[in-house]
């Protein structure tokens, strides 16, 4: 039976891909901050025929994340997949930004999964086997506005594992390591991350399920490809930064500002999820399930390349066919 470790797994991407994982009977170790938000995926993971367990952990917390390592292992066996999904985020200009929010976000989004990668490591590179998922984001390419501590994270995360990425190929290991370019998504981090803008934050559309990006991890996870871009929103990014970032400089200032935020006022004092995890059972939806899109296009022909040769293959034959007559 696979032993899968998922980060953030009490909320969002993380609490999808726990139920993904158990629909095909694995057993899930759940790491987050949040008891209650734990305790529901577990219960999950349970009814939908996996086995689960809950491990309180703050991740920006190196020891943390190694005493729960050590606890997977002697509880369920030995790790085959670890999946580092832990964020936070705060939502701000650059210029009213905190020095400690800097350190938060980056300790929670950067090294936490430079923790969970050492944590993996230590455990998989002695067998010669297992595979590392981290879970990334169109971020990692192109940066927003006021997103720019979760953006540098992003950022930091693609680097270090495209280092990794090259050592473990010079040791010829069979230890794997893939990455997964999320879009936006319908995640209830929206209501939980910090926020200093003066109406609600939202994801900038088009906006995909967390079921999407699931589906995607659990994809990687089997197939390992270098990188699983989700979505034509994020494949679109990553070009279109590549041959012309200034242009996209440009229309960022324009329209990024205003796409990030709905027309509703923020609620002033809510509480957020940054030093603490916030009471309650956030689920895996945020509040947008009336315009997310739960399905991708475009994620499924790309992990569906034979299919769409052979339809292509049909295109081309009855195209000469046509031709002939």
């Amino acid at each position: 039976m696979t032993v899968v470790v998922i980060t953030g797994a009490s909320a969002g991407v993380g609490r999808a891909t726990a139920r993904a994982f158990a629909r095909r009977g694995a057993t899930v170790a759940l790491l987050a901050r949040g008891t209650q938000g734990l305790e529901a995926a577990r219960s999950e993971v349970e009814a939908a025929g996996g086995r689960g367990l809950a491990i309180s952990t703050d991740v920006a917390d190196a020891t943390q994340v190694e005493h729960a390592a050590e606890k997977v292992e002697n509880e369920l066996g030995p790790i085959d997949v670890w999946i580092n999904n832990a964020m936070t985020s705060v939502f701000s200009p650059v210029r009213e930004l905190e020095p400690v929010e800097a350190e938060r976000v980056t300790a929670v989004t950067y090294l936490g999964s430079v923790y969970g990668t050492l944590a993996a490591l230590g455990r998989m590179l002695p067998r010669d086997r297992g595979v590392i998922v981290q879970v990334s984001s169109s971020l990692a390419f192109r940066s927003i506005p006021l997103q720019a501590l979760y953006c540098g994270a992003k950022h930091a995360g693609k680097g270090f594992v495209e280092s990794l990425r090259s050592e473990l190929l010079h040791d010829g290991s069979h230890v794997r390591v893939t990455m997964v370019h999320l879009p936006a998504l319908n995640t209830p981090q929206f209501d939980q991350v910090k926020t200093r803008l003066p109406r609600r934050p939202q994801p900038v559309p088009p906006i995909y399920q967390p079921e999407v990006a699931a589906a995607a991890v659990v994809w990687a996870t089997e197939n390992t490809p270098r990188d699983l871009y989700v979505g034509f929103s994020t494949a679109a990014a990553v070009t279109a930064n590549k041959f012309a970032p200034g242009v996209l400089d440009r229309y960022l200032a324009r329209g990024g500002f205003n796409a990030q935020q709905t027309s509703e006022p923020a609620e002033p004092a809510r509480p957020d999820s940054l030093w603490h995890p916030i009471e309650g059972d956030a689920g895996a939806h945020g509040r947008f399930d009336d315009v997310a899109r739960p399905h991708s296009l475009h994620l499924w022909g790309r992990t569906h390349p034979s299919v769409l040769a052979l339809g292509f293959g049909g295109l081309v034959l009855a195209a000469i066919g046509k031709r002939r007559r």
